[in-house]
């Protein structure tokens, strides 16, 4: 059995997605963030050194790292679903949104969160922030232009990967229409609201 250790308000929503997508039957292990210094629970290093989430566990195997846990699902249980074929020129594209994701694309998101808390003494950052911002976003935006999903014309492992970096831009979004109405269409679906049901409250469902 799948067991999926989640996180409230973090990445493995988008491990329930995909594992809804799949149809595939696993269990969630459940933790909640202090609810002062919004860290995970120190119960999740019993799990993983890190004390991270998610944390995947299939057929002996613990991994941890969202995109690992989203190729790892893909490639043992999809059957070729929601990935392009290996030898063509989209999975090229697929691969470097994949890596995207989490390489480039979050960093401004999370500086932003980070750096607001500083107040007064985060101020001389903000520009530089807002810049990086805009960089990636609009090149988001501009990616989803006149197309529904990043990859292809249908859903991929892509847009799963990406989905929580779009949650994430969630006071953003009015300014990148592209990645707003991305964000609206993937939220729609059934496997989509399916997670929601089973992880929980999640304030970026929105």
């Amino acid at each position: 059995m799948i067991v999926v250790h989640h996180l409230n308000e973090s990445r493995s929503q988008r491990v329930l997605w995909l594992l809804e997508e799949l149809e595939l039957p696993y269990e969630i292990c459940s933790y909640q963030r202090d609810a002062t210094t919004r860290l995970a629970p120190p119960e999740l290093k019993q799990v993983h050194p890190l004390g991270k989430s998610p944390v995947l566990q299939d057929a002996g195997q613990t991994i941890i790292e969202s995109g690992a846990i989203v190729d790892h699902l893909i490639r043992r249980h999809s059957a070729g679903a929601l990935q392009p074929a290996t030898d063509s020129d989209e999975y090229t594209v697929y691969q470097q949104w994949m890596h995207y994701a989490e390489g480039s694309a979050m960093l401004p998101l999370l500086l932003k969160l980070y750096v607001s808390r500083l107040g007064e003494a985060g101020a001389p950052l903000q520009p530089r922030i807002d810049s990086e911002l805009a960089n990636h976003l609009g090149y988001v935006n501009e990616s989803l232009k006149d197309r529904e999903w990043l990859v292809g014309d249908r859903l991929s492992g892509a847009d799963i990967q990406m989905s929580f970096v779009g949650e994430a831009a969630r006071g953003l979004r009015a300014s990148y229409p592209h990645m707003d109405a991305w964000v609206r269409r993937f939220q729609q679906r059934p496997a989509y609201q399916r997670a929601l049901e089973r992880g929980g409250p999640y304030s970026m469902a929105a």
